[in-house]
């Protein structure tokens, strides 16, 4: 597996090694020694998620404040701008954000450690998303960033007017989800 940093400390880009032939193809989409020794760190799965998303729908920015969940998210089919927020106020990184162009065919994933908004935008006809996360929803800890708050200033790939639902619509600006904790 062939691991690459961002700019978020925590946050990686995991590309499987992929054995093709004239059959197709194989590769593990997930190993836990591997996962645990890229991250340094042990790590416990306990839920699976599946989206399914048309072309331009915009999700998130997401997060839980009562269970944190980190996320290991990849397409399955089609293609997706993933993009994770640090909105740990005591990180270096606090407010700057990290994307990464998933899909099927590139079998890319993205680690979004927990504590972290993501939110993607489907780029191709359709996307299926999985994701694994570590802790449970939690519908009374979810919360929610505005996906074109200008302090953030993420700049989605759009060629036009994403498809965002209601709830995502009514996300708080940055500064009014997670204010800066002054010492």
């Amino acid at each position: 597996m062939n691991v690459t940093t961002t700019a978020i400390p925590g946050v990686l880009i995991l590309e499987p090694r992929i054995f093709e032939d004239s059959r197709g193809h194989f590769f593990e989409s997930f190993n836990h020694t591997a996962f645990e020794k890229a991250l340094g760190e042990p790590v416990s799965f306990v839920q699976d998620n599946q989206s399914f998303s048309r072309a331009r729908v915009l999700r998130g920015l997401h997060y839980q404040v009562d269970r944190p969940q980190g996320k290991l998210v990849r397409a399955v089919r089609g293609s997706i701008w993933d993009v994770a927020v640090d909105i740990r106020p005591d990180s270096p990184a606090f407010g700057t954000w990290v994307a990464c162009d998933i899909s099927a065919e590139n079998r890319r994933q993205l680690w979004v450690p927990a504590g972290l908004a993501h939110g993607f935008l489907v780029l191709s006809e359709s996307a299926e998303v999985l994701y694994k996360t570590t802790d449970y929803y939690s519908p009374p800890g979810e919360r929610c960033i505005v996906w074109n708050d200008p302090e953030l200033a993420i700049e989605w790939p759009l060629t036009a007017e994403p498809v965002v639902s209601a709830k995502d619509q009514q996300g708080l600006s940055f500064a009014e989800a997670v204010p800066r904790v002054q010492a």
